[in-house]
């Protein structure tokens, strides 16, 4: 190769990789904002959002009851009834069949995916709140905050198969696919992680700088973690080293996080109005792209990796109710049929 030909290489690569075309290209991903908002009404609080992008049918917690909503439309299709303190939704489609974890009772509700009719409820442990499907070990896990460990539930025969104490109170799951699931310790700034065949403990990791984490999302393909905060701090950890690798700024009030593997995209949705943004340049380095606008109180959401798009829930709010001893600092009363569906995307 000619020297002016290796200078011009040279040259080539040097702007390929130089940081104003890095943000370049990250502002290329930019352009998110609310483009729908379906009233679903009703009273009561909410938390976790779950999508069947193929059945293209959103499973939203609301207080006692979930509603089923065509993720099209917005229009409400179904209602999966008796779920008090409902907090989150699981599908195991070949199964054909969902569970919910239902705090105040201690239970899971099992429905069938089809016809929505309850099945089956299920005791678990205290409080149950984030609930996943394992395709490893074929099973659903809930993440018991009031009694720090997790409950296995085998899909096949809904009977449970397990208890592990995880020694802290867990947060949001993911599982790898490869028998390994990862949960946050919101109590202990941790990640622990551990078999889903065996239902052994194998590791717990800190994730400081971050603190109290609630949302997790997983990139398999490269083994990166993202653990949100509630001191405004997304943590990015390696899963095979434990590591946090970076920390990215996020918005407050955050209680979710996903991660868009085509779009190379991860999300985290904060309660104080805005969805931020982050783009994966590299596995170990990311850039904060956006805060989207979004609503108060949307803290909670789904990915559609179909359509790229994301769901989150919210109300309007009223003045709190008078402090208690049990309650000193209670949460504003939520204004009677505002509950509302907000769809994000370009």
């Amino acid at each position: 190769m000619s020297l002016e030909r290796r200078g011009a290489l040279l040259c080539a690569l040097v702007i390929a990789f130089s940081p104003c075309v890095l943000r370049a290209q990250a502002k290329s991903q930019a352009g998110y904002h609310v483009i729908n908002r379906y009233k679903l009404g009703g009273e009561g609080g909410w938390d976790y959002l779950t999508l069947d992008a193929k059945a293209r049918r959103l499973y939203v917690s609301h207080a006692t009851h979930v509603l089923v909503v065509d993720a099209d439309t917005g229009a409400v299709v179904g209602d999966i009834p008796d779920t008090p303190g409902v907090h989150g939704i699981a599908l195991a489609e070949e199964a054909g069949k969902g569970y919910v974890s239902n705090g105040r009772a201690a239970t899971v509700t099992v429905f069938d995916l089809k016809t929505l009719k309850t099945l089956k409820q299920i005791p678990v442990g205290k409080n149950p709140d984030a609930i996943i499907y394992d395709d490893a070990s074929r099973r659903v896990f809930t993440m018991n905050g009031g009694s720090s460990d997790t409950t296995a539930i085998d899909v096949k025969t809904d009977t449970v198969a397990g208890t592990l104490a995880l020694g802290g109170r867990p947060e949001f799951a993911v599982a790898d696919g490869k028998g390994k699931v990862f949960v946050n310790l919101e109590d202990k700034s941790a990640i622990a992680e551990f078999d889903s065949r065996g239902l052994k403990l194998d590791a717990t990791w800190p994730v400081a700088p971050a603190e109290e984490p609630s949302g997790l999302a997983f990139d398999i393909k490269h083994r990166r973690l993202f653990t949100v905060g509630s001191n405004k701090l997304m943590a990015v950890v390696n899963a095979e080293t434990g590591k946090v690798v970076t920390t990215l700024p996020i918005g407050s009030g955050v209680d979710a996080a996903a991660f868009d593997a085509e779009a190379g995209l991860v999300f985290s949705s904060n309660g104080e109005g805005t969805l931020t943004v982050v783009h994966e340049d590299s596995p170990d380095k990311y850039t904060v792209v956006e805060n989207v606008k979004t609503q108060r109180g949307a803290r909670t959401m789904a990915l559609d990796p179909k359509t790229h798009r994301v769901y989150l829930v919210t109300a309007e709010f009223g003045p709190p109710p008078a402090p208690t001893p049990e309650r000193p600092r209670p949460r504003p009363s939520v204004v009677p049929d505002t509950f509302t569906l907000l769809v994000v995307g370009r």
